[in-house]
């Protein structure tokens, strides 16, 4: 798309948002009454208003009915996971028996490890992205040490080329081809959260499966974020948070993928634990575990309600704004973006950001990533004192991302007419 990076037409776009009125289900953060620009959505989402009042429910309901709340609260809590999973299964692109709502996104990791990193003689290695969130790293490190071998050995990392901050199709597709016979697992980021990178989450899989390998993704910086077909492009497993594109509170509830022809697979080792029990004969107490059906089959101990509650306050927000509507802003507010920065460029003696981000829409999602020439540290320090929420990276990146659900055009705007006085300054 093409616009001209002007106040006025910023404040048309806005005018013409048909989900304007959903910045007001949320809290905006403030500072004496000013209302601030939130583009830190890729590390915490902003609080739906409603949120107070779905975990007040929870509370009420405990006061009144104690453990009976299980059965008695005028949602019972024993069902409340079916609250979650069809506004869920929508944005993840799958069936709601395929996925589950559970700890958080690095235990889930290793749960779906313990099942999908099957070891054996020569094929026991793990492909991956170098340069992968710490989180993943050290999960992946640790887990392979706990399975009797060294991560030097174990771990196969793929990097960007010399001078290139985002990785090549070409390059992962032959690291796969090149290691087909040893490697147990594929696992990418759908999203790298440094450069905002989305990956061709299809054709890894497609490739890795050929190879004989499981693909799985964590999914922390693309669910909420872009469109997902987790069920259509046959991954075996993923693995996200809720609380950044998602809304749902720091710490917020964790969800897991598994493919449906997973699920009555005898042979695939699980850790288990009484909620993951199958749900008729769960209160027996009966030794012996039986696997609840679908990705529920793979759930440990009991839910945490308020933190379910919390997440589906956000997802009813999702619903009611329609998750294509939000994906069609989410293009348009994005490319606005792309606009207001590079007019940032052109109105200098030369360039003062080098975009790490890749600039076709289908390789990004909300986040763009800059990397600043000069003064990278005293521009962000700046642009925070003046009232907007961006990130740091060392050595000399900015993040940002625009949220469709709550951020503007004429903040998107206002960013970027900041940013030009700050690095006149």
């Amino acid at each position: 798309m093409t616009f001209d990076a002007s106040l006025y037409h910023a404040q048309q776009l806005d005018a013409q948002d048909p989900l304007r009125n959903f910045r007001s289900e949320f809290r905006i953060p403030e500072d004496k009454g000013r209302p601030l620009v939130y583009f830190l959505g890729n590390s915490l989402g902003l609080q739906p208003k409603r949120t107070a009042g779905y975990l007040r429910q929870i509370m009420d309901d405990w006061a009144r009915y104690g453990v009976e709340s299980f059965f008695e609260a005028s949602e019972p809590w024993m069902d409340y996971h079916n609250q979650l999973t069809p506004g869920l299964s929508t944005i993840m692109g799958c069936q709601p028996q395929e996925l589950t709502v559970m700890n958080n996104l690095t235990v889930n990791l290793h749960l779906m490890l313990v099942t999908f990193y099957r070891p054996e003689g020569k094929r026991f290695k793990i492909l991956c992205e170098a340069n992968a969130f710490p989180s993943d790293q050290y999960m992946l490190e640790t887990h392979v040490r706990h399975r009797g071998y060294d991560p030097s050995d174990a771990i196969i990392e793929v990097a960007p080329r010399p001078g290139e901050h985002t990785l090549r199709i070409e390059d992962i597709l032959e690291q796969i081809e090149r290691h087909r016979h040893e490697l147990a697992l594929v696992i990418f980021g759908g999203i790298q959260y440094y450069t905002g990178q989305v990956m061709p989450m299809e054709a890894i899989t497609r490739a890795g499966q050929a190879a004989g390998a499981y693909v799985g993704f964590d999914l922390a910086h693309a669910a909420g974020n872009i469109p997902l077909q987790l069920h259509n492009w046959n991954l075996d497993f993923a693995c996200w948070c809720s609380y950044k594109y998602l809304n749902s509170g720091p710490g917020g509830v964790a969800g897991a993928f598994i493919h449906e022809r997973h699920h009555n697979n005898p042979s695939l080792h699980r850790y288990a634990g009484w909620w993951g029990y199958d749900k008729a004969t769960r209160f027996r107490m009966e030794p012996g575990f039986q696997p609840a059906a679908g990705a529920e089959g793979w759930q440990l101990g009991t839910p945490p309600l308020l933190l379910y509650a919390s997440h589906r306050a956000a997802l009813d927000v999702v619903a009611e704004a329609g998750w294509d509507r939000i994906q069609e802003k989410r293009e348009q507010l994005t490319a606005w973006l792309w606009n207001v920065l590079e007019e940032v460029n052109r109105s200098q003696n030369e360039p003062v950001i080098d975009f790490i981000t890749p600039r076709d829409p289908a390789g990004h999602g909300c986040q763009v990533s800059m990397h600043m020439r000069q003064r990278g540290r005293e521009i962000y320090d700046r642009l925070m004192q003046a009232g907007f929420f961006v990130d740091w990276r060392e050595p000399s990146v900015i993040r940002l991302a625009p949220v469709p659900l709550y951020n503007t055009f004429e903040e998107v705007w206002s960013f970027g007419d900041a940013l030009k006085r700050v690095v006149h300054a």
